[in-house]
């Protein structure tokens, strides 16, 4: 028996037609949420809101636009009564290209959608939840942008982004913090318009109660990641490793490097 529930709460899901968001989507109204779905392609979205159920209500917004996403808002509010929840989902998949392949206008574009458009959300919605002196905040990042292992060429403005967010969960979490607002992030692993490789274990019903719980009540904590892949949950956070101590006067590069073993090795695994 489920005892977290978000019955009462409403949620806006970005990118919620299809893919991951939609599985988010369902999560919430199964839990008991009504769902307002913000998505570019409006007869999509508006298929998917019929197709779950009669809490939710889909919206037309291209998040990269700061008018837009204000009057989706109040759009949402004037349905909705309030926003409790905000899923940052909508994005775009990387362009496939190194650095200097890389045009100006192409790099622009996947961080207008993939950082700029969560800004956005989060700079329009924040107010309304600090107003009501509750909300919780999910963003989206990636393990192809935080580690290397788990990167792949060709990602560089989408990882670039995608770490961003990170950033962007981390300063709101510092802001919000005496706001009754949690604010943390996902980095799934799920079958997705940007993720397109089929599997049993990439279905995204099998992320969604992660970022249910994120988007819960229940959810007692600001500032982590949130990995989720095939069933299997782990929090993540930055933190430093054990210091090698060189004393008040500046080390040497040889010093540095006779060292180098001791300064990396708590990054090992």
């Amino acid at each position: 028996m489920n005892k977290i529930d978000l019955n009462g709460r409403c949620a806006v899901v970005t990118g919620g037609a299809q893919g991951f968001g939609r599985a988010i989507a369902e999560r919430f109204v199964t839990s008991g949420a009504k769902v307002a779905i913000w998505d570019h392609d409006l007869p999509f979205a508006e298929k998917t809101a019929k197709e779950i159920g009669p809490n939710v209500t889909a919206f037309k917004v291209d998040v990269s636009d700061l008018a837009a996403v204000e009057a989706t808002r109040d759009a949402t509010l004037k349905a909705f009564g309030k926003i409790d929840i905000l899923v940052n989902n909508a994005g775009i998949a990387g362009i496939n290209k190194t650095v200097w392949e890389t045009d100006l206008d192409e790099w622009r574009k996947v961080l207008r959608i993939n950082l700029d458009g969560p800004f956005i959300c989060c700079k329009a919605i924040a107010p309304s939840m600090i107003k009501q002196g509750y909300g919780r905040m999910v963003l989206t990042t990636s393990g192809r942008a935080m580690r290397v292992e788990d990167s792949v060429p060709g990602l560089v403005a989408y990882s670039t982004a995608k770490m961003a967010q990170v950033g962007l969960m981390v300063g709101l979490a510092a802001e919000l913090s005496d706001a009754g607002i949690r604010c943390n992030a996902v980095s799934p692993v799920a079958a997705t318009r940007v993720l397109r490789r089929r599997a049993p274990e990439l279905r995204p019903e099998l992320v969604a109660p992660g970022v249910a719980f994120l988007a819960s009540a229940a959810c007692p904590v600001s500032g982590l990641v949130l990995t989720a892949a095939g069933g299997r949950f782990a929090a993540a956070r930055w933190t430093p490793g054990r210091e090698v101590d060189f004393g008040s006067s500046p080390a040497s590069v040889d010093d540095i490097a006779a060292r180098w073993d001791e300064i990396a090795g708590t990054m090992r695994r």
